[in-house]
């Protein structure tokens, strides 16, 4: 996610039982990473070859893909994380040897083709897509061709997970999840969704949105995953 702050939440609900080893491209959030008991490895999505990521993915159960350039560095660094940077760890994880790790990746709400809408949008959600899709045409579209990629590939297991803007008011543990209309999320709501996803093999080959909502979590993602209905339109 474009945001350090959903994947140091995440890292917090995953040491207690499982061990971690968090990406940064520097130094700054290493201390914090070691504070939570996991483990910081420096790489760059940006400069590091497919071979590292590899490397670092062997022998791992889930790979989390929160990244993004977070609209810093324009249109061609977006490209170069949100897409780029995307695929390649696709390839790493397509390389590993053996039994390969299951990728959870972040996303967004609403990433698809923009000709197609879906069906259940009211009027308020076509003018917040329109409205976001002007404000962010960049970001939309690279996280849609980087999506688009994903679901076509079958040597591994993933899921996408769909948020919208976040907020940092405190969790509420509660969420709806599989076609929602657009609003807002909690940082500690999404975390606590990724967080249930590292155990939930049943999720492969899903894109479910996430906003907030008065369902809790792990009843409202349950039900999702049983729908087994994908939210992305490719």
């Amino acid at each position: 996610m474009d945001d350090p702050k959903v994947s140091l939440r995440l890292t917090k609900l995953l040491t207690p039982t499982h061990s971690v080893k968090s990406v940064i491209r520097t130094l700054d959030h290493q201390d914090d990473i070691k504070n939570l008991s996991a483990e910081p490895v420096l790489l760059s999505l940006e400069d590091s070859p497919v071979k590292d990521f590899t490397a670092l993915f062997e022998g791992q159960d889930v790979v989390y893909f929160s990244a993004g350039a977070g609209g810093k560095g324009g249109a061609e660094r977006t490209k170069k994380v949100d897409y780029e940077g995307a695929l390649k760890v696709f390839d790493a994880i397509e390389a590993v040897q053996g039994p390969k790790p299951r990728l959870i990746l972040v996303s967004a709400i609403d990433i698809r083709d923009p000709e197609k809408i879906p069906d259940h949008y009211n009027e308020q959600d076509i003018a917040t897509s329109k409205r976001v899709r002007n404000a962010i045409p960049a970001y939309m579209h690279w996280k849609y061709e980087a999506d688009k990629n994903l679901v076509k590939r079958n040597t591994f297991k993933w899921t996408i997970l769909r948020p919208p803007g976040l907020t940092n008011n405190p969790g509420t543990g509660n969420a709806a999840i599989g076609k929602t209309h657009l609003g807002t999320v909690t940082r500690d709501d999404v975390a606590k969704v990724l967080a249930l996803l590292a155990d939930r093999e049943d999720a492969a080959g899903l894109a479910l949105d996430v906003v907030g909502g008065d369902t809790p979590i792990h009843e409202a993602l349950d039900a999702a995953i049983k729908r087994g209905e994908t939210d992305f339109l490719g």
